[in-house]
């Protein structure tokens, strides 16, 4: 079988940007909280509907869905951060608790998704217009262009705070020493919340750029989520650059194994890469906590 190699490079750059933003704030949450959010797939429903909310009932033009999406995703971001991460903290077996703790507030928010919005999955209205292109032999739309552009504005945005402003430091210094971060008087629980807010903003993101493609639903944060822990994992937890590397890499896949064998191989050669992945450099393609927590 003949694979379309344009379809191919602009359905893995369409994945590597989206399961880029959702990898990101998993590894940053690690990283700079020790928290093991299992509750980020929910902030991407969660988002999802509250850009369908923005655009039922404030306004369908697409900025606005956009904005709300971030919004929505930074606000749940927060909340989960103030539910999990903040009474637990200090407390014996934190990352276990908080795993936990993270887990359950994504199963009861599945639940409340379910009775607020019921079953039936909601369309979101086209951000960036409905226009397509050709790019070779593949047909391009401008949702795909969007979404691939909003993506890397966006992650070279966060990049240029995170080196530049006080908020973005202190960030830093916890992903790099969070007992030495707190020694010089960065404040734990403020900067846990930016942390929180800025990577709920990106989950948000992810939410309404993929949901272009799909439906939003309250389930539609367990398979982003899945994802993006495959991405964190293989390109190695506190490593951005290492996650977008493997971003790239895990697109590359499922749009490979997509086209070539079918689609419900995709999680089986995704699993199989980060196996691989781990069995060579088990910290990942550029871990680097383990070594700067020793």
């Amino acid at each position: 079988m003949q694979i379309d190699l344009y379809y191919v490079i602009v359905t893995a750059a369409l994945l590597a940007s989206i399961y880029g933003l959702l990898a990101i704030g998993i590894s940053i949450i690690w990283s700079s909280l020790g928290l093991i959010n299992m509750a980020h797939g929910l902030i991407f429903a969660l988002a999802g509907y509250g850009a369908w909310a923005a655009a039922q009932y404030v306004s369908a033009y697409g900025p606005v869905v956009l904005v709300a999406g971030i919004i929505a995703g930074a606000l749940v971001g927060m909340l989960i951060g103030v539910l999990a991460f903040l009474p637990l903290y200090d407390k014996p077996n934190y990352v276990l608790r908080s795993l936990i703790a993270t887990l359950a507030i994504s199963l009861l928010g599945q639940q409340f998704m379910l009775a607020a919005f019921g079953p039936r999955s909601r369309p979101l209205p086209p951000v960036f217009g409905r226009a397509s292109f050709h790019f070779g032999t593949a047909v391009v739309s401008a949702g795909q262009v969007g979404a691939i552009v909003t993506s890397w504005v966006v992650l070279l945005l966060i990049a240029f705070w995170a080196k530049h402003s006080r908020r973005g430091l202190e960030i830093r210094a916890m992903m790099r020493n969070p007992e030495g971060a707190a020694l010089v008087g960065i404040g734990l629980r403020s900067t846990a919340m930016a942390v929180m807010a800025v990577t709920g903003g990106l989950a948000g993101l992810a939410a309404v750029l993929l949901s272009q493609t799909y439906f939003v639903s309250p389930f539609s944060g367990l398979n982003p989520l899945l994802k993006g822990m495959i991405v964190a994992l293989a390109g190695g937890l506190g490593s951005i650059p290492g996650a977008i590397i493997a971003a790239v890499l895990v697109g590359l896949i499922e749009a490979l194994t997509a086209v070539s064998i079918g689609g419900q191989f995709v999680l089986i050669t995704q699993f199989l890469f980060i196996i691989i992945v781990l069995l060579i450099r088990p910290r990942g393609i550029a871990g680097i906590i383990e070594t700067v927590r020793e």
